[in-house]
């Protein structure tokens, strides 16, 4: 039996460890073994009291957990930590890998599962795979199937790695590149931008921090959400938005109920 302690503390992460869950037994003498997750570790403050609370496990496996985590729980489990990190590392290393790829115009990206270690996604690759950036891809879709996808690599990759049969490699660590955290503020439109970039964007952004914009409606200074939108004849077309306290719309919706509201950057 191999027992797991999950960090994860949103619903990206959640998409790996339904798969983890999923994971039927093993037949009679397999040496795959069964999969137990013995805790899932969602806060930041959870982290004090874990090495307390429960035997050390075999395996600690990260996804998409908003926290660093302090080297001695680094090595508490009996084979370290693996993280699944949604970037062909070492490029997009850091908290918003596949908003950095969209804003940027990949066409592929991928998972990385590394051994952590105590710098930010710096450890030695375990396994990685590629994975194609979708038309019309935001940033909830392509975690949703990357981090669903590293589930399913890990119960591939999990009996190899902890009897010690996968050679792990070292990341080129010249060839890193480095994303930033969002923040509310980032989801601004920048309309001085091509429109390529501005559905790009909008993408992005999706679902957080949203890509927004001022408006003034009755001389009333408001944000626009723009959830949705699209390109035509190489003009940005917006197809639905939210104006703040109200539900989303249609762009036609919107004009027609508030026809004096006016962009503003």
């Amino acid at each position: 039996m191999i027992k797991i302690v999950f960090f994860s503390s949103d619903q990206y992460g959640a998409k790996a460890l339904e798969v983890l869950k999923r994971c039927p037994a093993s037949p009679r003498g397999s040496a795959r073994g069964d999969l137990e997750i013995v805790k899932i570790v969602k806060e930041k403050n959870e982290l004090e009291s874990l090495k307390n609370s429960l035997p050390q496990p075999d395996i600690g496996i990260v996804a998409s957990f908003g926290a660093l985590i302090p080297s001695d729980i680094i090595n508490w489990p009996k084979k370290g930590l693996l993280n699944l990190h949604p970037s062909l590392l070492p490029k997009y290393r850091g908290p918003t890998p596949v908003p950095s790829a969209l804003l940027n115009g990949e066409k592929e990206t991928g998972l990385t599962i590394i051994k952590v270690d105590e710098e930010i996604d710096h450890g030695q690759i375990v396994s990685q795979f590629k994975e194609e950036i979708k038309a019309n891809e935001t940033s909830e879709s392509l975690l949703n199937r990357l981090f669903t996808l590293g589930g399913q690599a890990l119960i591939t990759i999990l009996p190899a790695y902890l009897e010690g049969k996968i050679e792990l490699r070292e990341q080129d660590h010249s060839q890193a590149t480095f994303t930033q955290k969002l923040t509310r503020e980032s989801g601004k439109m920048d309309w001085s931008k091509p429109a390529d970039y501005q559905e790009r964007f909008i993408r992005a952004m999706f679902p957080w921090p949203g890509a927004w914009t001022g408006v003034k409606i009755n001389n009333q200074a408001k944000r626009l959400k723009i959830l949705k939108a699209h390109l035509q004849k190489k003009k940005l077309v917006l197809d639905v938005v939210q104006l703040e306290g109200k539900k989303p719309v249609t762009w036609k919706q919107f004009l027609e109920g508030y026809p004096q509201a006016k962009i503003v950057s």
